[in-house]
């Protein structure tokens, strides 16, 4: 099972995010912030108040919005 271990804001709507399975790369997710779920989260100040939830093992924002890790991995560019 693909989980996210560790996540850090990069700049507007980007975080850097390592997975279980040793991948690390960046995400960018201004195009997924629709919905009433997402849409605070177009607020870059709001959208850097995340955390990697130790229950989902993925980032979860105060708002309980979250992603699952498939889909952040699909997203992600790899580091080099």
């Amino acid at each position: 099972m693909l989980e996210v271990t560790a996540a850090e804001y990069v700049d507007g709507h980007r975080i850097r995010i390592a997975f279980s399975n040793g991948k690390k790369g960046t995400v960018d997710l201004t195009d997924t912030l629709w919905g009433p779920m997402f849409e605070p989260l177009r607020d870059p100040l709001t959208f850097q108040k995340f955390e990697v939830s130790p229950i989902l093992h993925t980032i979860r924002w105060e708002n309980d919005a979250d992603l699952a890790p498939e889909y952040l991995y699909e997203k992600m560019v790899p580091d080099t």
